[in-house]
């Protein structure tokens, strides 16, 4: 059994950007929330996706939640929600008091469908905000999307957490709704170890968000709060990190496109495979290659082959109104997230990787078209 190849793992830079911006907290003694680094995380954040300003928090999860509480969400509101997507896209919903209504994906884009979209407004006209992802990299069809959100006069958030480097219509995502959040976690096309970004055109909400990010601390001699807070800042330390991720995103998002390309070219003549949809108007950073098989060889196949060879890989993500804990709330659609579930697979898409890596992966999945 050969080295553990993993899906999606950090890759600091071989240059140690991320070691002299951290160095310098310590130098100064930041270590404590705030300091320069989070200050121009947020700056050269905002400027490298075009918006006006940015907030650093702990997670991309907290800049969901702030951003829904931005747009006015309360209890008893209705928000939609890709059904195709991660759990931490969902729960701020339920943070709160929210009801979440879940929208099914199409086959052109994996990510929410507007056909879909349009008949969760005629059943649910009183929406107060519409939540897009871009999954695993593929920007979501926003021309369309936004037309709706815009007819219906609803906040759109879009969940990047996937897609950061990636455009769509040569606009980053994340930057065309109300509200973008983009994610550093450590399985993120560029990494802080935890963290995440609110992002806006919106100045005053992000400064907003900021104040309730640092638990709603008024401006005082003593501690006063006249509004509900959070513990949601990022740290000076891990801020540090992201700047030094943040010059070498171009790089890692090249390397994904090139796993993306290796896998379609030795895999992609294989009978039942198809390779997870690029449109001409998409430019994604291919965060993890994806594929859904359709044939004898079957996702649990391909999986348990890589699994004995000590090579990670993932299914496609749950739907969320098949979970047990949202099953309960409405879901739109036809079904086309659960056949992408049923039928898909993420291949590792680790920037660490080597050409003989690849090379080792692809030749296990072939011996299962061989056998």
């Amino acid at each position: 059994m050969g080295d553990r190849i993993f899906l999606s793992s950090p890759h600091m830079s071989e240059e140690g950007y991320e070691q002299k911006y951290v160095q310098e907290a310590f130098d100064t003694n930041w270590i404590a929330p705030l300091g320069t680094n989070v200050n121009e995380f947020e700056n050269e954040l905002a400027a490298k996706v075009g918006s006006k300003s940015a907030a650093a928090l702990s997670s991309g999860t907290a800049a969901i939640h702030l951003a829904l509480k931005a747009a006015s969400v309360e209890e008893g509101d209705v928000v939609f929600c890709p059904t195709l997507t991660f759990s931490a896209t969902a729960n701020p919903i339920i943070y709160q008091g929210a009801t979440p209504v879940f929208i099914d994906s199409n086959y052109e884009t994996w990510n929410m469908c507007p056909v879909a979209l349009e008949e969760a407004f005629q059943k649910y006209p009183q929406v107060k905000a519409v939540i897009v992802v871009h999954l695993y990299g593929l920007s979501a069809d926003m021309d369309s999307i936004m037309d709706l959100c815009k007819e219906y006069n609803v906040t759109i958030i879009e969940d990047a957490a996937e897609s950061l480097g990636g455009y769509y219509k040569g606009q980053h995502t994340g930057t065309f709704g109300d509200y973008g959040i983009f994610s550093f976690n450590g399985n993120k096309i560029i990494t802080t170890s935890g963290g995440g970004m609110l992002v806006s055109h919106n100045e005053e909400m992000i400064e907003k968000a900021r104040f309730w990010a640092t638990q709603s601390r008024d401006q005082a001699r003593h501690y006063q709060h006249s509004e509900l807070g959070f513990n949601y800042r990022m740290s000076n330390v891990v801020a540090g990190i992201g700047r030094g991720q943040l010059k070498v995103l171009g790089e890692r998002v090249e390397k994904k496109k090139n796993i993306y390309e290796f896998y379609n070219r030795e895999l992609g003549k294989l009978e039942g495979i198809e390779f997870m949809p690029i449109n001409e108007w998409d430019k994604p950073n291919y965060w993890l290659s994806s594929l859904t098989l359709k044939g004898e060889v079957r996702p649990i196949d391909v999986m348990k082959a890589l699994e004995e060879e000590n090579i990670e890989s993932r299914p496609i993500w749950k739907p969320m109104h098949l979970q047990p804990f949202f099953q309960k709330y409405d879901f739109i659609g036809t079904g086309i997230s659960e056949k992408l579930f049923e039928n898909g697979v993420c291949l590792p898409s680790d920037t660490k990787m080597t050409e003989e890596d690849l090379q080792r992966i692809v030749n296990v999945i072939k011996g299962l078209w061989i056998k």
